[in-house]
């Protein structure tokens, strides 16, 4: 009878999901997108996926050893991290560059804070703007669909961002990728399959990707044109690396606020950001800058917006 009355330290509570289980459930939940870019653009958008994730792979697990810490390699973060950076890559990138931008995205964005759960910054946002900054033409050619022929005319949201119509693409090739882009952003239904699928199991929530994608698709329509409330909304959203960074990256457990309020600042300071990053800054797309500066953020936004104590 003396044993009913024993309370074990916390957590007292239990779910079927671990940490492990949720990171290859959001691999899974991208495999859609993966396999549209693949469609899309040929057998290269495979061959940067494998590329990213080996390389991901090899230096989480060579960082850890070298260290002497736990080899955590199976727990699906370092596959994923690879995944995300290769799909912010366009097709046809030199085969060293999803490698030393993986490389990077484990060293520096994650392991150098201690691995997962204690970084501050998405790590595969800080591999991608390391391959922006360090080889800016390799990021910004990209390759038609179904063709290997490179090309560097402006994307859909390069054309938007210098105030040009856009010509001979509809609303309907942007939402199914048939337009020049990266790997994983193109087609928008592959990656709202994904998305649906972890709102379902919540695994994400919406306040973050809809705060995003609503804030921006709000400061397009009202700052988008020459004339105000003139803007091209639509396709600010179908285009670029938006839905993509709302539901996958914006959303990622470590970096980003614990309430739900916090997470509607968040998405909010996300949108804002890439709205002025994309109209007056000096790149079309301005996603990943936004989602590492609201990392930074994430800090004070949770000391704000964290519920007040019971009886205070």
């Amino acid at each position: 009878m003396r044993d009913n009355l024993l309370v074990s330290t916390s957590p007292h509570l239990h779910k079927k999901e671990s940490v492990k289980m949720i990171m290859w459930l959001v691999t899974l939940s991208l495999v859609p997108s993966g396999l549209a870019g693949i469609f899309i653009f040929g057998l290269g958008a495979l061959w940067v996926m494998a590329l990213a994730v080996a390389a991901a792979v090899i230096t989480e697990f060579a960082l850890q050893a070298v260290t002497r810490r736990k080899i955590t390699v199976l727990d699906g973060s370092a596959v994923l991290t690879g995944l995300l950076l290769a799909y912010n890559l366009p097709a046809d990138v030199p085969f060293w560059l999803p490698v030393v931008g993986a490389v990077f995205s484990i060293a520096i964005g994650k392991q150098v804070f201690g691995g997962l759960g204690q970084n501050i910054f998405n790590p595969a946002l800080v591999g991608r703007v390391f391959l922006m900054a360090s080889w800016p033409k390799y990021m910004t050619t990209f390759v038609k669909p179904m063709s290997y022929d490179a090309v560097t005319s402006a994307t859909p949201l390069a054309a938007l961002t210098e105030g040009k119509a856009l010509e001979n693409i509809s609303y309907l090739d942007l939402f199914l990728g048939n337009r020049p882009g990266c790997i994983g952003e193109v087609c928008i239904l592959a990656l709202l399959i994904g998305a649906a699928f972890l709102l379902l199991r919540k695994y994400i929530s919406w306040h973050i990707p809809f705060s995003y994608i609503f804030t921006t698709g709000l400061l397009s329509y009202v700052f988008g044109a020459k004339t105000l409330f003139a803007g091209d909304w639509i396709s600010h959203i179908l285009s670029g690396g938006l839905v993509l960074g709302a539901f996958f990256m914006a959303t990622d457990y470590v970096t980003s606020p614990l309430t739900y309020k916090g997470q509607l600042v968040f998405g909010i300071g996300c949108g804002l950001i890439t709205v002025v990053i994309r109209l007056w800054g000096g790149y079309p797309e301005g996603v990943s800058y936004a989602i590492l500066i609201m990392n930074a953020a994430t800090p004070m936004i949770d000391r704000y917006t964290r519920p007040r104590i019971y009886g205070s």
